[in-house]
């Protein structure tokens, strides 16, 4: 599966690269102002969707826009054909093709391809994350005040969910510094490799996290929801460290939800 899940997303991800600068149709979804869905994305998504069903027609799948398949099947494909729309509909090359597995409710693989720097991070439960065909690790810094943190900001971010707002105030002044990328697949992936110390966001869906989240604790790190239990793709907030300042990320998230 994660070879399959490696061809559609290299497939996809080229055919979105290639697709830079030619959209033809911008749509808000739900009335979302933020929200945006291209013509390219859905093509995206049919690309990986085709392969998958070539392979593998009795699974089910849940992609971002909309494509579903055998709900009774113990294995679930998770898509999300361009995260980071935003930024593509802008030509801002910082987007990816994201693809998780679960075999009975279980992450067992993801794939994350970057078609922009050419970087393919692939993830098996048990057998580690690798970026382009190599081991990666988390990162070993223990303290906050000298981590690179991530985030991203949710569609709704007037309405403050959460205290989002807060959040991003809070770690300013806690860690080294923060970025926003405007991909939460990839923010999780350079967790993964140790390019960021930390991550966490307060509305997430699950074609979002599913492949990242994998890739995060196949490379030895942590991740959780804010109050640190269990995480599921399934719930929206997510922590995600390389272990050693989960702790403190924690704690600075508990300023911010009093």
């Amino acid at each position: 599966m994660v070879n399959i899940a490696i061809e559609a997303a290299l497939e996809a991800g080229k055919f979105l690269k290639h697709s830079l600068g030619k959209i033809k149709t911008v749509e808000r979804k739900s009335g979302q102002e933020r929200n945006l869905v291209t013509n390219i994305d859905k093509q995206a998504e049919e690309m990986i969707v085709e392969k998958i069903k070539q392979h593998f027609p009795t699974h089910n799948i849940l992609a971002e826009e909309g494509t579903t398949g055998n709900e009774n099947s113990e294995f679930k494909w998770i898509i999300d054909p361009l995260d980071g729309t935003t930024n593509f509909t802008h030509g801002l090359p910082l987007f990816c093709v994201s693809i998780g597995v679960e075999k009975n409710d279980e992450l067992i693989c993801g794939v994350v391809y970057d078609p922009n720097r050419d970087e393919l991070f692939s993830a098996e439960k048990g057998n580690g994350a690798k970026l382009n065909g190599k081991k990666i690790s988390v990162s070993t810094n223990d303290k906050l005040i000298s981590s690179l943190l991530v985030t991203g900001f949710p569609y709704n971010i007037t309405e403050n969910p959460m205290n989002c707002v807060e959040h991003f105030q809070n770690f300013l002044f806690e860690a080294q510094a923060v970025r926003r990328l405007g991909s939460a697949a990839l923010d999780l992936c350079y967790v993964a490799c140790g390019r960021f110390d930390g991550f966490w966001e307060v509305a997430l869906n699950p074609w979002d996290m599913a492949a990242g989240v994998l890739l995060v604790e196949e490379a030895g790190g942590i991740v959780s929801d804010f109050n640190g239990n269990e995480h599921s793709i399934y719930k929206k907030d997510i922590v995600a460290s390389n272990g050693k300042v989960h702790k403190e990320m924690l704690n600075v998230l508990k300023k911010g939800m009093k």
